[in-house]
């Protein structure tokens, strides 16, 4: 196959961006973790635009996949997070499945 027969991959188009021109990266924690996997699930349920298509989408199978993945979670780390994770892990299901329930309404 030559250099004009190859199937682009996706995003292989878009020039990369040096290190110095990208904002710093969080830290990688729970915290970020589980607030990138909420990110997701608001993504989803349309209240924010979807940073791959500029649009707002509804994607409810999607959302609710990404709160039973955030379950998973919470049930397998119990026992070992401190105070503060645990009630991160409750706040944000218990946010994230009131929203859901009214974006299934």
């Amino acid at each position: 196959m030559n250099e004009q027969e190859k199937p682009e991959a996706a995003g292989e188009s878009a020039t990369p961006r040096p290190k110095s021109q990208r904002a710093p990266l969080p830290e990688p924690n729970l915290k970020t973790f589980v607030s990138g996997l909420a990110g997701q699930v608001l993504i989803n349920l349309g209240l924010f635009d979807n940073p791959m298509t500029g649009k707002r989408q509804v994607d409810l199978e999607q959302a609710k996949y990404s709160i039973d993945l955030l379950q998973i979670l919470q049930d397998k780390m119990r026992g070992n997070l401190t105070d503060e994770e645990a009630k991160l892990m409750s706040a944000i299901l218990y946010d994230l499945r009131m929203r859901y329930v009214e974006a299934c309404r």
